[in-house]
């Protein structure tokens, strides 16, 4: 057992907060208590006794959008080093996409990504593609593949262009109960990807991607979901446009979902032309006014949750010329410190707000068994200090390609908590134990 004593507890499903004692049961993987500080607690006799001096309590957050490179692409990451971050950055639970080498369309890749997952101390769950071998032209057997699985569906980093295409897999995709997650913008209207079409093409002296790209992709895809009345997230939203499209949206039907990366509440445009490769990313970091729109989203809920993106990168590969380095930056171990930095520290989101949209909200959308705190529910929980500060460098992620190294960030997480094991404990937390 593990007794969590003199704790701060968030639980967004209930809007609990106080300083409260967690039990955990290491056989079962299951909260048996949770109570007032101070009460007596029997079971707690033979447990690992963890006193937390007031440090946050709080569910094991969910990523529902990363990328560990795995079947493929393990140079970059794979999904060992992938879930290690994860564990690193707070998360327990991570949903990958599928844009894999051989992609996720197919029975035994799906097999091997989630048997490899298992095997991490995390809980990896993957979507399987929409279309086969990303190509945009046959459905998957989504049917097969839900059964088997997949978290739900996606063909992330490659936009649907054939309506009726798109339409049919919204149907089906409604009827297994998985939702779909679309990554938005227009190749016919871009040119250079990664970099605004604005003051940061016009830095390197290229086209860059427009802001019509994203926008007329979320206006078109929008409606085939309200018609459809299927579950849809619009992935990393990046235009002011776009959020006011998702906002419309959601006044007319509960399917429409929307998720936030960090990146993109926090810069803009400008740190391309500072970062270079190192800013470059899909959609791109955009203007001063598309950034404060996506934390108004945050904040008036039009967009549901925060998704890293977690891109990772060979150094070599970003070291390129910009309009040859790939695009994504890396995002697990950052993006609690993000939140708290941008939107708590400035009043945007409480706390338990940006626990929510970092946990519960995700969880929602995949139906995964996650982001709350119940006696009986999952030990999944991460322990962190918001007021505390880390220096960004030595990523547990096989990449360091994030425009954020080198700066000092709130936010150190002290331990991570899944399935009633610690999957990560902080060094300094390590040394007081």
């Amino acid at each position: 057992m593990i007794y969590l004593k003199n704790g701060y507890l968030l639980d967004p499903a209930l809007g609990r907060e106080g300083n409260y004692d967690v039990l955990i049961d290491t056989d079962s993987g299951k909260i048996i208590k949770i109570v007032p500080q101070g009460t007596a607690v029997e079971e707690s006799a033979n447990a690992e006794i963890i006193d937390l001096k007031g440090q946050y309590v709080v569910p094991g957050l969910v990523d529902v959008h990363v990328h560990f490179r795995d079947p493929g692409f393990s140079y970059k990451e794979d999904i060992y080093t992938g879930a290690a971050a994860a564990a690193k950055g707070g998360f327990t639970s991570v949903v990958l996409m599928a844009n894999t080498k051989p992609a996720v369309d197919n029975l035994e890749t799906l097999t091997y990504v989630r048997n490899k997952g298992s095997e991490t101390g995390i809980h990896v769950y993957t979507c399987a593609n929409v279309t086969k071998g990303l190509a945009g032209k046959e459905l998957t057997d989504m049917e097969m593949l839900s059964q088997n699985g997949a978290a739900g569906f996606t063909d992330d980093g490659i936009p649907l262009m054939d309506v009726a295409l798109l339409r049919e897999a919204l149907r089906r995709a409604a009827k297994c109960g998985k939702p779909v997650s679309l990554h938005e913008e227009n190749p016919t209207l871009i040119t250079n990807n990664g970099v605004n079409a604005g003051k940061a093409s016009a830095h390197y002296g290229i086209d860059g991607s427009p802001r019509e790209a994203e926008i007329t992709m979320v206006e078109r895809d929008l409606q085939i979901a309200l018609e459809e009345e299927a579950d849809l997230s619009i992935q990393h939203i990046s235009t002011k446009e776009a959020v006011e499209l998702v906002r419309q949206a959601k006044k007319k039907s509960r399917h429409i979902f929307a998720e936030a990366a960090p990146h993109h509440f926090t810069l803009t445009e400008e740190a391309v032309i500072k970062h270079g490769t190192l800013a470059k990313m899909n959609p791109p970091l955009r203007e001063e006014e598309d950034r404060l729109a996506i934390i108004e989203g945050l904040r008036d809920g039009t967009i549901d949750m925060i998704a890293t993106d977690h891109a990772p990168h060979s150094a070599e590969e970003k070291a390129k010329p910009i309009t040859e380095a790939p695009s994504g930056i890396i995002g697990l171990e950052t993006a609690l410190s993000l939140g708290i930095r941008e939107l708590v520290d400035k009043k945007y989101l409480s706390m338990m707000e940006l626990i929510g949209k970092m946990s519960l909200a995700p969880a929602k959308l995949y139906h995964l068994d996650a982001g709350y705190l119940a006696e009986g529910g999952p030990a999944d929980l991460v322990v962190f200090d918001p007021k505390r500060e880390w220096t960004v460098k030595d990523f547990a992620s096989k990449a360091a390609n994030s425009p954020f190294v080198g700066e000092s960030l709130p936010g150190v997480v002290s331990y991570s908590i899944c399935g009633g094991k610690i999957v990560y404990r902080e060094q300094a937390a390590l040394k007081e134990g």
